[in-house]
C-alpha cells in the first residue's frame, strides 16, 4: 500500500527562541516551558518518548511519564525487567523527546541513565493506585503473555496472597534518571525557519547554540 500525506502540514508562528536571552542553565528553561505547557492544559503533559538502543544495536522507542524533574535529570518508573530497563541497563544512555503541539514546541534531551535509589522508588509506588500498584507486580512486563486471561489469573492470584494488605514495591520495579549533557529546544517558525537551541555540558556548566532548522 501506498499513500502520501503530502497534504498534512502545519503552519507554526511560535514566539522567538534566541540563546542570547536563553536562561544559562536548561533545566530552568525547561522548567519554564513545561508550566507553560500545564497552563496551556496540553494533553498527557508528562509524556515523552524514550529512545533507547538494544546490545544488537537496535533501536527503540515508546511513550513513558516523567515523574519527577530535580537538579540532576529527568526521572521515570518501569519494570527493571522489562526490554527498556535492559537497554537502559545494558547501554547507560537514552534520549528523551517532549512534544506540545499546542504551544509548537519540542525538547530533545540525551543522556546518561542511573537508577534512583530505593527510597524514591519506594515512595512513587506508595504513592499509585493500589490496582497500579498490583498490575506492576503482576505483569511480567515485555515477556509473551499466552493470553489476556492468564495476566487475569495472575492479578487474582496476587490480590488472594494479599488478602487485603496493601502491596508493596516488589524488587525488580523502580525509577530511572536520564542525567542529560544535550537538549534541544525547538520553537516552531513560519515558513518551518524553527529556531533551535542546543545546551551542551561544557564543565560545570552548559554552552548553548543556535542551530539551522
Amino acid at each position: 500500500m501506498s499513500q502520501r500525506l503530502w497534504h498534512h502540514g502545519e503552519q507554526y508562528t511560535g514566539d522567538n527562541l534566541d540563546p542570547a536571552t536563553c536562561p544559562d542553565d536548561p533545566l530552568a528553561l525547561f522548567a519554564v516551558w513545561f508550566a507553560a505547557a500545564e497552563a496551556a492544559a496540553a494533553p498527557v503533559v508528562n509524556a515523552m518518548t524514550l529512545a533507547t538502543v538494544g546490545a544488537d544495536g537496535r533501536p527503540a522507542a515508546r511513550i513513558v511519564l516523567l515523574k519527577e524533574l530535580d537538579a540532576r535529570g529527568f526521572v521515570f518508573f518501569t519494570s527493571y525487567e522489562s526490554r527498556k530497563a535492559h537497554e537502559l541497563d545494558h547501554g547507560g544512555r537514552a534520549a528523551l523527546l517532549f512534544f506540545w503541539s499546542g504551544l509548537e514546541r519540542q525538547v530533545r534531551i540525551e543522556g546518561a541513565v542511573e537508577r534512583v535509589d530505593a527510597a524514591t522508588s519506594d515512595a512513587y509506588f506508595a504513592s499509585r493506585p493500589r490496582d497500579s500498584r498490583i498490575g506492576a507486580i503482576a505483569s511480567p512486563q515485555s515477556q509473551p503473555l499466552a493470553s489476556r486471561a492468564d495476566l487475569e489469573q495472575r492479578i487474582a492470584a496476587l490480590e488472594a496472597s494479599l488478602a487485603g494488605a496493601e502491596p508493596s514495591r516488589p524488587p525488580h520495579w523502580g525509577g530511572y534518571r536520564v542525567v542529560p549533557d544535550a537538549l534541544e529546544f525547538w520553537q516552531g517558525q513560519p515558513s518551518r525557519l524553527h529556531d533551535r537551541v542546543l545546551y551542551t555540558a561544557a564543565g560545570e556548566g552548559w554552552s548553548r547554540t543556535r542551530l539551522a532548522p
